[in-house]
Order: structure tokens, then sequence, then C-alpha cells
């Protein structure tokens, strides 16, 4: 079983999307967290429509700040856009995703996100089993 935590800056979007699909793809077989390096109040509200369209449910989840014992505890860290700002942990597996921020986007590129989140998480879990 490998830990995967996913990080974006505001953990509000991409990472939040990331957490929620892979722990779908998964089921159980890893765990996984996600966290921001500046968290914002809520979870996007066209990430949680875009979510739910698909039979996601992000509507509850609150953002949390990034901390060192994040990276710590995991086997890969996925990061979306926090550049400098993730701490690097050595002999952890980095991965980086160049994915476009959701907020202020429009419903149809936020759904061109999800489902290039989703693709990747597929790889990432198919990698990891």
């Amino acid at each position: 079983m490998s830990r995967v935590l996913f990080v974006c800056v505001q953990n509000a979007g991409r990472s939040q999307m990331a957490e929620a699909l892979f722990a779908r793809a998964v089921n159980g077989r890893h765990e996984v967290r996600s966290a921001g390096t500046r968290p914002a109040e809520r979870v996007n509200s066209q990430v949680v429509e875009a979510l739910a369209e698909i039979g996601v449910d992000v509507a509850d989840r609150v953002p949390r700040r990034l901390e060192r014992s994040d990276a710590e505890w995991a086997d890969v860290v996925v990061t979306m856009g926090c550049g400098d700002e993730c701490p690097y942990i050595p002999g952890k597996r980095y991965v980086d995703w160049d994915l476009e921020e959701p907020a202020g986007r429009s419903a149809e590129e936020v759904r061109a996100v999800r489902d290039e989140i989703e693709a990747l998480v597929a790889e990432l879990a198919t990698d990891l089993s």
C-alpha cells in the first residue's frame, strides 16, 4: 500500500479533485491525502459541481494547510502548481502535474481539468499497483 499526497496552492480545486478521484480509482488499495500551501476557506463550488456530475461528493470537504508531516507521511507527492512552496523530503517520489487552475474558469474548462486529472490518477493508480 502506497501513501499519496496531492498538493496545490489552495487545496480548493486540483488537489481536491485528485484526492477524490484517486480514492475512487484505488478503492482502498492505497492511502490518499491532499493539502495546500495557502489553503482557501472552502472547496471551489465549480469543482464541487464538476465532481458531483460524475458521482463524486466533495461538498463537505474543507481545504487544509500542507504540513511537513504530510510530506513525511507520503510515499508519493504529486504537486500541481505550488512550486518552491512544497517541502522537499529526500527519498520521496515527486511527480509534478502541470494543470490549469480551475478557479475563475467556465464549467466546461473545469470539466476538462477534472477529466485530465481523472486520466492522470488512473495512470498513477496503475503504476502503483
